[in-house]
């Protein structure tokens, strides 16, 4: 019965730190998380992903501006306010995966663990064995830090596309 209750404690022999707090183990229940998995997919797919969340965002977005500025009367004002308002929405989607995969790196990368044994009164720290960290380091390089590449580049190009919004709002 005791070999049960280690294994069901830790997956790496020794460490003290909850099963689901390693930081292995928090990396693989994220990459199977429905919304933190479109960090992952293929290059259409995860463009597919943010141009639904964009449009969807419309909805919101769409009336307001239209309140602001009749369609009829105002089409590129409607337009330019309509997509800077959807943009929001995209903007908070995209820093919650970056944050999300940002904080399982940072994790991943620290040879100290910082866990809580039951609750956030108690907490420890424990030393990565050198085995541990280089596993732990491989799957920074090759699978979060082109991740957050991804998400660093999209938020780039909207960074970029939102300063050239406000330059197209600014002559209008």
């Amino acid at each position: 019965m005791l070999p049960d209750d280690v294994s069901k404690k830790s997956s790496v022999t020794g460490c003290p730190v909850p099963s689901e707090q390693q930081p292995l183990n928090e990396y693989r229940e994220l990459s199977e998380s429905w919304f933190f998995r479109w960090a992952m997919l293929d290059l259409p797919a995860y463009l597919r992903k943010m141009a639904w969340v964009w449009g969807w965002s419309w909805a919101i977005a769409g009336p307001v501006a239209a309140a602001s500025f009749p369609p009829a009367k105002y089409p590129v004002h409607f337009f330019v306010m309509g997509a800077g308002g959807a943009s929001l929405l995209l903007c908070l989607v995209l820093l919650r995966l970056y944050l999300g995969w940002a904080y399982i790196s940072s994790r991943l990368s620290d040879s100290k663990v910082f866990y809580e044994e039951s609750g956030w009164y108690d907490g420890q720290i424990w030393s990565k064995p050198p085995e541990v960290q280089l596993q732990d380091r491989l799957v920074v390089t090759y699978e979060v830090k082109p991740l957050l590449q991804r998400l660093r580049k999209t938020l780039s190009v909207f960074a970029v596309s939102l300063l050239g919004g406000t330059f197209l709002w600014a002559m209008l």
